[in-house]
């Protein structure tokens, strides 16, 4: 008996899908143990792995996990997350690309004008005030089953903050943070 035939089918370490640390294989099951993050299970689809403690999924495309999100918080999070990353380095979105199998998920939360005249000419949906795009599942080993989206980006800063700011606000707040 070989001590490959011991380990979980993605080899003897994996990379942690939350810290990036790599995180060894725990023989004779089909799981990996990182010490901040906790137990990861080999899922069914190929080159998955699912924490036992929350249950999130993520998949492995050339080296890079994605999480698969069921939930849209997750998958704003991780949106918001990626527009401040992308403006501390020095760049900006213009747009932003979802995988098609989000269109049933993120399509009652986007925005697509605050009125009629924007919706008719401007019939592009937004979030974050970015316009989105859904990009097709045409191909079967595309990395869009795999990947959640794509931020088209320029460098330098935008000329207004649509999706780094609160743009809503409670006409009551200054006197509640007064008391």
């Amino acid at each position: 008996m070989s001590l490959g035939s011991l380990l979980p089918p993605l080899g003897e370490t994996i990379h942690c899908p939350c810290c990036d640390r790599a995180i060894p294989a725990l023989v004779l099951t089909d799981a990996y143990l990182c010490p901040r993050h906790g137990l990861f299970e080999v899922g069914s689809k190929e080159n998955e792995v699912i924490h036992l403690d929350s249950g999130r999924r993520w998949q492995s495309w050339q080296g890079r996990w994605y999480q698969q999100h069921q939930q849209i918080e997750s998958l704003r999070d991780e949106l918001f997350a990626a527009l401040a990353h992308l403006h501390h380095q020095g760049f900006h979105a213009t747009e932003i690309t979802l995988a098609q199998r989000y269109r049933t998920l993120v399509t009652p939360h986007l925005k697509s004008g605050s009125d009629w005249f924007r919706q008719i000419y401007y019939g592009k949906l937004r979030l974050y005030g970015l316009p989105v795009t859904f990009q097709p599942d045409t191909l079967l080993d595309s990395q869009w089953q795999v990947i959640s989206f794509e931020l088209t980006k320029v460098s330098g800063s935008p000329k207004t903050y649509n999706y780094l700011m609160c743009t809503r606000t409670d006409e009551n707040w200054r006197e509640r943070w007064q008391k």
